[in-house]
């Protein structure tokens, strides 16, 4: 079968450049080896195919192209670098192009990695790791916690690592409420078993300045927190992360916030005075008193001096007409609870000292002391304590855990 060729002028026979010999006025060899008549017409059919006499151009490696784009990012500089290295051993053996590509990826990839090691010895890393964190400012992620946030975690947990969470209002449950935020100083990471000691520490505070009332905590919340990794230390991050949370898996039901900024006046001041007492009640000796009596009669001497200074300021402040009564009541109460630890300061033997050490706790969040919460409207449910009577403490703090 005959293609006619395409309509237009036909290139007259004898003119310059016309093929001449035996393959003249365009009888050229079928380029069908089987036979088949080639396409007849004017135009010559080149001799070396679609691509000249060289042959098809090689291919660009695809390596190449890699290590050049991630070495105009300089994002991950180290990988840029890898990579153009790489390309440039491929290119040698396969005769692809790319080299330009490559030699340019890895050169740009080097000043990255130059450029991130002074970032990293000037502390512009802190910089960044604070733009980062702006960035992630209500995205749902650890980083943008603050105190008063309640979140559920995205792992279901409280335990190992997290990086996404699921911030949602503290009147709905939730698995954690953000009690305060620590700024570690700088300098080496510090090590995990560091930073767990100074969350044990400093979270305790903060979650008791954050509820000041302890009655309000419910049995089976503790302390958690999130702290730096070793990645994270290397972009500037330096906050601890402190938070109530469920020991038994249950829920938060409501903030647990109760603070100078949901409680008035008279209830904080009533809480300030119970905690200070509190406070000095926890710092018992370790020690028995029939191993170590004069240690055990020092502390009393600071509980009797601790709850004559607190219910001295109770009795000049002024008081609702409501509450006045139960407030009169319970510092008459305090009052009996101090007699009782100033005859503890002044016994002879272990067994005088146990005699009114008992009478004075007898007094400890008494009927008086519910009475006058009552009043003042704060919560009345007496906290169980965890029975430390084999260390010789009375009560204590469960450990934080790492998030």
């Amino acid at each position: 079968m005959s293609i006619p060729p395409p309509p237009g002028p036909h290139r007259p026979q004898g003119c310059p450049g016309q093929p001449q010999g035996p393959y003249a006025q365009g009888q050229y060899p079928s380029p069908n080896p089987y036979g088949a008549p080639a396409a007849q017409g004017p135009y010559p059919h080149h001799p070396y195919g679609a691509y000249g006499p060289y042959g098809p151009s090689a291919p660009v490696n695809g390596v190449a192209i890699g290590a050049l784009v991630l070495g105009i990012l300089c994002f991950v500089p180290a990988v840029g670098l890898a990579l153009g290295l790489v390309a440039l051993v491929q290119i040698r053996k396969k005769g692809e192009r790319g080299t330009g590509m490559a030699v340019a990826g890895s050169v740009l990839s080097t000043v990255g990695i130059a450029l991130w090691a002074l970032m990293l010895s000037t502390g512009a890393a802190s910089d960044f790791w604070d733009g980062f964190k702006g960035a992630a400012s209500g995205e749902g992620t650890a980083f943008a916690l603050a105190t008063g946030d309640c979140f559920n975690s995205s792992t279901g947990t409280l335990e190992g690592e997290t990086y996404d969470v699921d911030e949602v209002p503290c009147t709905d449950e939730h698995d954690a409420e953000v009690v305060g935020v620590v700024q570690v100083p700088d300098g080496s990471f510090p090590g995990d078993d560091e930073l767990a000691e100074v969350a044990d520490d400093k979270c305790y505070e903060h979650a008791g300045r954050y509820s000041l009332d302890a009655w309000a905590v419910p049995d089976g919340v503790d302390v958690y927190y999130l702290v730096p990794t070793r990645q994270s230390w290397r972009f500037g991050d330096r906050a601890i992360t402190c938070m109530f949370g469920s020991t038994d898996g249950k829920p938060l039901a409501e903030s647990l916030r109760r603070d100078y900024m949901t409680l008035d006046g008279y209830q904080v001041r009533f809480l300030s005075a119970s905690n200070i007492i509190d406070n000095v009640l926890y710092e018992e000796p370790e020690a028995y008193p029939e191993d170590d009596l004069e240690a055990n009669r020092a502390w009393a001497k600071d509980v009797h001096r601790v709850i004559g200074e607190q219910t001295g300021k109770l009795r000049t402040q002024p008081w609702p007409e409501d509450a006045k009564g139960a407030v009169t009541e319970f510092l008459a109460e305090m009052e009996d609870a101090r007699e009782e630890w100033a005859k503890a300061v002044a016994a002879d033997d272990a067994d005088t000292f146990y005699t009114h050490y008992d009478k004075a706790y007898g007094y400890v969040d008494g009927p008086a002391t519910v009475t006058a919460r009552k009043a003042l409207g704060l919560d009345t449910t007496v906290p169980t304590y965890e029975d430390d009577s084999d260390s010789g403490g009375e009560g204590g703090s469960g450990g934080g855990l790492d998030v």
